[in-house]
């Protein structure tokens, strides 16, 4: 697969982005980013409107012109105009993978990758349980690699906190915040663990100063948000991991090491969060985090690679018949 060209096609936004890059690594191929804008109406109307999708494109955006890749993996609304105009005018020689719902009939594309929680289906979609990712073998040892010198004093066991934050269906309160880090020093202090936590932009300046104050002392690592995120490096490097449920992607991720992971449950929530965490604790992959702290273990969900070997398959197969 190294020979194929291969463009993803997004409007930028990094949840989008890195389940492309991700599909797109596991192929074995290094994609060229292409960050979109669209004009209007067609920012405003996409996918519904298609006419003239060859006028869609902004030069806001990164530009996209022939020479086509054999592969296009897009996700997000404002791909999808790029997306079938690159299929129409290679002529189907280019392959294209919308990742997400894209509202329209999935026929308009060679495969569809939807998450289990989407009522979507046919015989070009494929179902994922949760989110595809970068999360690989081979990146979480260049990421300990890296980390694990400067993180030698940690004892064992050693627990990744991922604080995620409020969002359109969650609010990660002070509440919420304050009962989870008690919880967490309490395990430094009675059990002796090791802390590795890392806010997100998403945490914000009070939660974040409430983990600062409650987690301090030689056990624990708090991520003070300069230089690299240490987040590959603490799945890399813990025992357990311990996340809050407001990203897909980032429960996917913890999922997919087959360590423990504790689920951290905000307020609010939608019946797709809701659908995506119970499947997990059903089937033991997961817990909601109510101060425990076991072992146990199940398969990697590794999903990206195995949505990879289909999109392989299926690409040979149509350059076969070409």
């Amino acid at each position: 697969m190294n020979a194929l060209t291969c463009w993803v096609i997004t409007d930028g936004k990094p949840g989008m982005e890195n389940q492309c890059r991700g599909l797109a690594e596991a192929l074995g191929v290094e994609p060229v980013i292409k960050r979109v804008h669209l004009r209007s109406p067609w920012r405003q109307l996409s996918p519904f409107l298609r006419i003239g999708n060859r006028f869609a494109d902004s030069p806001q955006g990164d530009p996209v012109r022939p020479p086509w890749p054999d592969l296009v993996i897009a996700s997000g609304r404002q791909s999808i105009a790029p997306s079938l105009r690159i299929r129409k005018a290679s002529r189907g020689r280019t392959f294209t993978v919308q990742i997400q719902d894209p509202q329209i009939n999935p026929r308009h594309f060679d495969l569809v990758v939807v998450p289990q929680h989407d009522r979507l289906r046919g015989p070009n979609v494929l179902v994922t349980r949760g989110a595809l990712h970068r999360v690989s073998r081979a990146m979480l040892a260049d990421a300990a690699r890296t980390l694990a010198p400067r993180l030698e004093h940690l004892p064992h066991p050693r627990i990744a906190v991922l604080v995620g934050g409020t969002n359109a269906v969650y609010q990660l309160t002070p509440t919420i915040m304050g009962d989870v880090a008690e919880k967490l020093a309490g395990f430094a202090r009675d059990r002796g663990v090791g802390l590795m936590v890392t806010p997100s932009r998403r945490t914000g300046a009070d939660n974040e100063a409430i983990l600062r104050a409650r987690l301090t002392g030689p056990h624990a690592e708090v991520w003070d948000g300069e230089g690299e995120n240490p987040y590959f490096a603490y799945l890399a490097l813990a025992d357990v991991i311990v996340c809050t449920c407001d990203s897909v992607s980032m429960v996917s991720e913890a999922c997919s090491t087959g360590k423990p992971v504790y689920v951290i449950e905000l307020d609010g929530g939608s019946p797709k969060f809701r659908a995506f965490l119970d499947g997990l604790y059903r089937d033991g992959i997961a817990r909601p985090f109510t101060g425990e702290l076991e072992s146990w273990s199940y398969p990697p969900l590794d999903e990206t690679r195995e949505i990879a070997e289909t999109v392989r398959h299926r690409l040979l197969a149509r350059r076969g018949h070409s």
